[in-house]
């Protein structure tokens, strides 16, 4: 399978780097062909410039500046995101690509009377391996909104049936050597099975 990996952590001796390396062997491991996709070393801009927000809607132009990424988006399979959660949110770098990658006539088309319909349907699976720094509890207080968007929003523009792995650590500020490694264990049980 063709997947492709965004990551999206500047700091390459981060946790989150651990996890990335991890989540990309073992895909490699299983025979996959993986498009690794760090946004960082990539050096790619996440701000939607004001020409960007003109071109969304015209489909004859919207990917012009991003071309690249949209060729690696639509030659997967599956994709996985792998990124810390900060302030209940993306990463600025990993909402920077949704908003500039995802586009009208690349992951939906709007229907003349503004129906939306979804077209990402050459990703059959997704996955995320993500860390949080608060706990569980005020996770779920807060609404959760990279797993909502990710599992509800993203997976709806996929292809129909589409699953989804969400494999998340919370409470990161109070984590110990033991349980960042039981993690790492999850992480490789559950994508050895891709």
């Amino acid at each position: 399978m063709r997947i492709l990996v965004l990551f999206a952590h500047p700091v390459e001796t981060s946790f989150g780097a651990a996890l990335h390396a991890k989540l990309v062997e073992v895909l490699r491991a299983r025979g996959h062909k993986v498009d690794d996709c760090d946004l960082n070393a990539e050096g790619f801009d996440p701000v939607m410039s004001r020409q960007d927000r003109i071109d969304y809607h015209n489909v004859a132009v919207n990917r012009a500046r991003v071309a690249p990424y949209v060729d690696r988006l639509l030659a997967a399979e599956a994709l996985v995101f792998s990124f810390p959660v900060w302030n209940m949110g993306f990463p600025a770098i990993l909402k920077g690509f949704v908003d500039k990658v995802f586009l009208p006539g690349v992951s939906f088309t709007l229907g003349e009377d503004g129906s939306y319909n979804p077209r990402l349907h050459n990703i059959k699976r997704l996955g995320v391996v993500c860390t949080y720094g608060g706990g569980r509890l005020l996770t779920f207080m807060m609404g959760d909104p990279p797993r909502r968007f990710l599992t509800r929003s993203m997976r709806r523009i996929c292809a129909p049936g589409a699953r989804c792995d969400y494999l998340a650590l919370h409470d990161m500020n109070h984590t110990r050597p033991e349980r960042r490694a039981a993690f790492l264990e999850k992480v490789e049980a559950k994508f050895s099975t891709w």
